[in-house]
Formats: C-alpha cells, sequence, structure tokens
C-alpha cells in the first residue's frame, strides 16, 4: 500500500492564510497545498512532530487526513446553515463543520462515551469553534423533533478497514460476524437520521471502512426502506475512486487503497419532497442552571471585542462562563443536557463581578491590534512563542488584567500576567 505525507487543514480566516503559513514555515515545516480543498495542506517536511508546533498548539491547523475532510465538503451546508453532527468524537469533521457554515451557522455535536466527549470538546476548543455545543447522548436517542434538521453529517461507527495503514490489526479486529452489531448501529443511525431531515433536507453518510456491508448495502438497504433518495457525487480533484461494488450505485464516492488518504466511502442522501412536510411541534426548553452575564458590564470586560461572538448569551456555570449560541437556545429540547464553548472564568457578586477570558478564547481579541485598547503583545519572533510554550515568562510591565498575544497582528490568546511577568496558560 503507498505512503502519502500527513496532511493537514488550516483554522483561519482566509486574509489570516500568510501569517499561519509563515508561523509553520518559521519553525522549519514545509508543505503543499492540496487540489479540493483551499483550506487543506499536504507536510512534504517536518523537522518534528506537526502536533508539537505553535500553529498547532494555538489551533491555527488542524491535523486530519484528507479523506476524513471529504464528509464535510460533501455534505456542504451553506454559511448560516444549522447542522445536526451525530457521531462527533473527536470533532475533526465538526470543526470543518463549524467552520463552513461561518459564525452566525449552528452546529449540534453528540457522542455517547465521556473520554472522547471530552476529546472532542477540546478540540473544538482549541480551534474556535464558537458556534458548535455539544451533548453526551446517542445520536439515536436525540430528543429533536420529527424534520427538525436540514443538514445532517452521520459518520457512524464503523470497522476501520480503510485505515489498516495506519491500523494493521484493524482487520482481524473487525472480521467475519464481529461487524454484525456495528451493520445494525449504522441501520438504526440511518433511520434516526431520515426522520431527523426535513423534505429536502440533506444526509451525508460516510464510513471509513472499504466493507461492502457497511457501505453499498447500507446504501441499498435506505433506498428501499426510508424515504431517501441518492444524489450523485462529483469526485474531488486529486483522489482516486473506485468504482462501487454493487449496482445503482451511480454517484457514491469510494476512495480506492491506491489514492492518497485513508479508504473511505461517502453518499449523500436528500429525503423525498413528496414526504407530507409536519407542523413543527414546539420545543420545550427549561431554565438553565446558571446564570446569564453581561460581560459589557463586568469588570474585565471593558475593551474585549464583544462583536465577534455571534448572535446568543453568555452564561456563568459554576465560575466558568460560556458562550451558548442562539441557535441552541431556540432548538436544543430542556431534556438534553449541552455544553457551549468556553470563554473564561468569572469571579465575585454583583458589581464586584469580574471576567478573566481563558487562554484560547481569541475571539475577544481585536483583529487589528494597533485599534485596540487593551494591553497587548504583539510577537514578531517565533522565539518568544516558543519560550511561552515552554512554560517559562515573558518579561512585562507591571499591571494588572490579562494581556492580549498575537503573532504580527495575528490573534493567538490570551496571556496571565503576574506581576512584571507573562505566562501562557489555556485555563
Amino acid at each position: 500500500m503507498p505512503t502519502f505525507g500527513r496532511t493537514f487543514r488550516l483554522v483561519c480566516d482566509d486574509t489570516a492564510i500568510p501569517l499561519v503559513e509563515s508561523l509553520l514555515v518559521a519553525q522549519g515545516f514545509a508543505f503543499e497545498p492540496e487540489p479540493f480543498f483551499a483550506g487543506a495542506r499536504k507536510l512534504t517536511h517536518e523537522p518534528f512532530p506537526l502536533g508539537e508546533s505553535l500553529a498547532s498548539r494555538f489551533g491555527l491547523i488542524y491535523i486530519q487526513d484528507r479523506s476524513s475532510m471529504l464528509p464535510p465538503l460533501t455534505l456542504a451546508p451553506p454559511k448560516g446553515a444549522s447542522v445536526l453532527d451525530m457521531c462527533s468524537a473527536p470533532g475533526s469533521k465538526t470543526s470543518l463543520l463549524s467552520r463552513l457554515v461561518g459564525p452566525h451557522g449552528f452546529v449540534f455535536a453528540s457522542e455517547p462515551s465521556a473520554d472522547r466527549l471530552g476529546t472532542l470538546r477540546a478540540n473544538l476548543r482549541r480551534t474556535g469553534s464558537i458556534n458548535a455545543v455539544t451533548a453526551k447522548a446517542m445520536a439515536q436517542d436525540l430528543p429533536f423533533p420529527e424534520q427538525s434538521w436540514e443538514y445532517i453529517q452521520l459518520d457512524p461507527p464503523c470497522s476501520g478497514w480503510g485505515t489498516a495503514d495506519k491500523n494493521p490489526k484493524v482487520m482481524d479486529v473487525w472480521s467475519g460476524t464481529k461487524t454484525a452489531p456495528l451493520i445494525a448501529l449504522q441501520k438504526v443511525l440511518l433511520e434516526k437520521a431520515a426522520g431527523l431531515l426535513r423534505p429536502g433536507g440533506v444526509v451525508l453518510y460516510s464510513t471509513c471502512t472499504t466493507n461492502i456491508e457497511e457501505n453499498e448495502e447500507q446504501v441499498a438497504w435506505a433506498l428501499e426502506t426510508l424515504d431517501l433518495e441518492l444524489e450523485p457525487l462529483s469526485e474531488p480533484e486529486g483522489f482516486v475512486f473506485g468504482a462501487p461494488l454493487m449496482d445503482g450505485m451511480d454517484g457514491v464516492l469510494r476512495v480506492s487503497e491506491d489514492s492518497a488518504g485513508q479508504g473511505f466511502f461517502l453518499a449523500r442522501f436528500r429525503k423525498k419532497t413528496s414526504v407530507e412536510t409536519l407542523v413543527p411541534e414546539k420545543i420545550v426548553q427549561r431554565e438553565l442552571p446558571g446564570t446569564p452575564v453581561r460581560l459589557s458590564r463586568v469588570i474585565g470586560g471593558d475593551h474585549l471585542c464583544l462583536e465577534n461572538l455571534p448572535a446568543g448569551d453568555v452564561y456563568n456555570f459554576g465560575g466558568k462562563a460560556f458562550f451558548l449560541p442562539e441557535q441552541a437556545l431556540k432548538r436544543v429540547p430542556g431534556t438534553v443536557r449541552w455544553q457551549g464553548f468556553p470563554l473564561g472564568k468569572v469571579a465575585g457578586k454583583g458589581d464586584r463581578l469580574k471576567f478573566l477570558p481563558g487562554g484560547l478564547a481569541r475571539i475577544l481579541l481585536p483583529s487589528h491590534p494597533e485599534k485596540s485598547q487593551l494591553d497587548i503583545l504583539d510577537v514578531d519572533d517565533i522565539a518568544v512563542l516558543e519560550q511561552l510554550f515552554t512554560g517559562r515568562s515573558v518579561r512585562w510591565t507591571s499591571g494588572k488584567g490579562p494581556v492580549g498575544l498575537y503573532y504580527r497582528g495575528l490573534p493567538l490568546g490570551w496571556l496571565s500576567r503576574k506581576g512584571n511577568r507573562l505566562l501562557w496558560s489555556i485555563k
């Protein structure tokens, strides 16, 4: 099986791409663009593990197999869309969906495993996915009303045969009848997705396996059993695709073992418009356990770039401030316990309530540091950033409150101030 260079994608606005790339180059990395997505890159030189690079640590890039980028790109939700991501951890596809729909869009991500949920939330925090919320829930049990979503991503648990180059034992672990529980679960999830889709809505079904039972046979079952029709998919540039293993599968994509990237399977379904549209159920909400916070009115909230936040509210949950998107407040039933994006910490009461931004809450930093009324450190030399990430402090003027950290005008995060020293911490 051929070996190909590692791939990653940029997690930044188009205007910031040159700066993020320059940060990588300054540490000795070399890469080239991928043809299928403007934000994808392939490493051509890796002087040390990419995950230890400054760009990765600050969440400005996300290491991801190129095939794994295809499901969100193939679902292709427009800016401002709301997307249900049914099986989300570790968050690779979720965070890409977050960027595709933009700050005014919304992504609801579910994950039943507590450990994997923690990884999902950490990755969404690191990538600044302010418009995504997460819940510990089995996707098949989500209590959303029927026909309440227009876009659904379903990347269910699978045998993972397409990852054999990285996981050589996977074919033995999931061989023969061992895949039966997975196949049964995939059917349950497909049926759930079909029920949650609005007429005309789209669900993207994908797996990282080459197993026909989990791919073409599942598509055939869905077409026969559910109110879904298959939409033909065009082949993204830069991949080698194999022919479907069953007839009647025109338009599905099967990434070949000879292609760069993992083996992957994708099918895009649209719910038939002939299905009767139901009267929307009223979402029953519940009172949130936290208290709302007006950041503009608390100590430490002055001069924050609050206009960067999309529509939504900030709540104090036990001393932690979370941003809750407006769409989540409107659409998530009260029986679901979910979490928004962590912005920082709050302490005190009444007029003495204070807010301290978290290290990764860069959304609260002005885009242009020269116009900021905050204390900022705009770094040109990466040696300073490397110093901070090894736990060493940087000398600074005495004062109070956090300091905004930038790299050549690019917002990175917040530094803690201890006397006349600055420290990096994501807490």
